[in-house]
């Protein structure tokens, strides 16, 4: 039994000793074949910046803005009606009433347009149609005016909404008066002409409209209810015959008058 023993130990020890040389003589050659890789400086180890992991401190890099799909949107263009009252309605009202100062000569400052709706505190939704169809005509969100003060007698309180109204200036001022003068004005029921009795006495007119269905950017099939609004024309004039003749000019179909057509 001990011979077996010690020659088991024997062999056991053989098979270490040959494994330990195989593995000295196969080590340099592995070290041999294979280089060594350089050693990279902090902050150069990949794509992570210095002290602080990924982009330096903590911060990652920015992302590429998506660039535009399609062309880029042109300017829009100047409205027409402008350029006709800087090019010929200047000149024309300066030598008809004879002002020394170009700055006196009337200018067409805003147009108000102002809907009403008596029972807007009961008929909620209709109010929110009418303001939907005004900034359909207009090109802009309108305004809910509020009641001012209460009214027993209206069942109205104070600050519930009673209508709508837009203001319009600058170019789309013109624009909308260029529409309205030659689409939606000869689209009245029975028309004849505009009264020339509507001033305020401070050069300012203001028109009364019964049905909104004039206005070409109304869809018949949509109109829940037809109404009526009030649009005024605030000048600079201070007079009620410059104003006028302003509004004349620009070609407002007045009656008993022939309407001046606009280049």
């Amino acid at each position: 039994m001990d011979q077996d023993k010690a020659a088991e130990e024997k062999a056991t020890d053989e098979k270490a000793t040959g494994d330990k040389a195989a593995v000295d003589q196969t080590t340099p050659e592995a070290t041999a074949t294979e280089p060594r890789k350089p050693k990279q400086p902090k902050g150069e180890k990949g794509d992570k910046g210095g002290k602080g992991g990924k982009g330096g401190k903590g911060g990652k890099a920015p992302a590429p803005e998506p660039e535009p799909e399609g062309p880029p949107a042109e300017p829009a263009p100047r409205a027409r009606l402008l350029d006709f009252y800087e090019q010929r309605v200047r000149a024309k009202l300066q030598q008809q009433f004879g002002f020394k100062n170009v700055h006196q000569i009337p200018r067409l400052l805003k147009i108000v347009l102002n809907v009403g709706m008596g029972d807007a505190v009961k008929n909620p939704k209709g109010l929110d149609a009418a303001a939907l169809e005004l900034g359909a005509i207009t090109g802009q969100h309108p305004v809910v005016t509020r009641a001012k003060k209460s009214i027993a007698n209206f069942n109205l309180r104070e600050g519930q909404p009673i209508g709508c109204a837009v203001t319009l200036r600058g170019g789309r001022m013109y624009e909308f008066l260029d529409r309205f003068i030659t689409v939606a004005v000869p689209r009245m029921r029975d028309f004849r002409g505009l009264p020339t009795k509507s001033f305020d006495g401070r050069g300012n007119y203001t028109l009364g409209i019964k049905e909104q269905m004039i206005f070409p950017e109304i869809d018949y099939d949509k109109v829940e209810r037809i109404h009526g609004m009030d649009i005024t024309f605030v000048t600079s004039a201070g007079r009620d015959d410059s104003a006028l003749a302003l509004l004349r000019e620009l070609g407002m179909p007045f009656r008993g008058e022939t309407p001046v057509a606009a280049a």
